[in-house]
This record gives C-alpha cells, structure tokens and sequence, in this order.
C-alpha cells in the first residue's frame, strides 16, 4: 500500500484583512444593547401599578427601538 501525500500551496494575498464589522457598528450595538437594557429595567419594579403608562407603554416601545437600532447597526455599511 502507498500513501499519497498531498502538499497544498498557501496563497498569501497583499490585501489586508476586513473586518466584518468596523468601530461605528460595533457603537452602535452596544448602544442598542444598552437601550435594550433599559427598556427592561423600565418594564420591571415593584413600586406603582402594573397597568400604568410606564410598564404597558413606554417600556415595550423602548425596547422595541433597542431591538430595531440593533438591526440598523449589524447591516450599517460607511460610505
């Protein structure tokens, strides 16, 4: 039985590796974690009503706008 050995050639390319994300997008997403953060730190608490304008309105809307920044920031391209 003879074995084959195989040598691969590695190319080296002179184009500098990219990133996937650059410094503005990574801004972004922790911007958008921590609107997300807060948005839920609005909605909990035990003081006050259940049912006020805090917790059944504007948390979820905050949270929301967290949720869509993070969509904006991962598809984010610079000009």
């Amino acid at each position: 039985m003879s074995s084959k050995k195989t040598i691969s050639k590695e190319t080296k390319s002179t184009e500098p590796k990219q990133f996937l994300f650059n410094k503005e997008n990574y801004y972004l997403i922790g911007l958008s974690l921590a609107i997300v953060i807060i948005g839920f730190y609005l909605m909990a608490g035990s003081e006050g009503d259940i049912y006020d304008f805090r917790r059944i309105t504007l948390a979820p809307i905050v949270v929301i706008t967290g949720f869509l920044l993070g969509i904006v920031a991962i598809f984010y391209r610079k000009k």
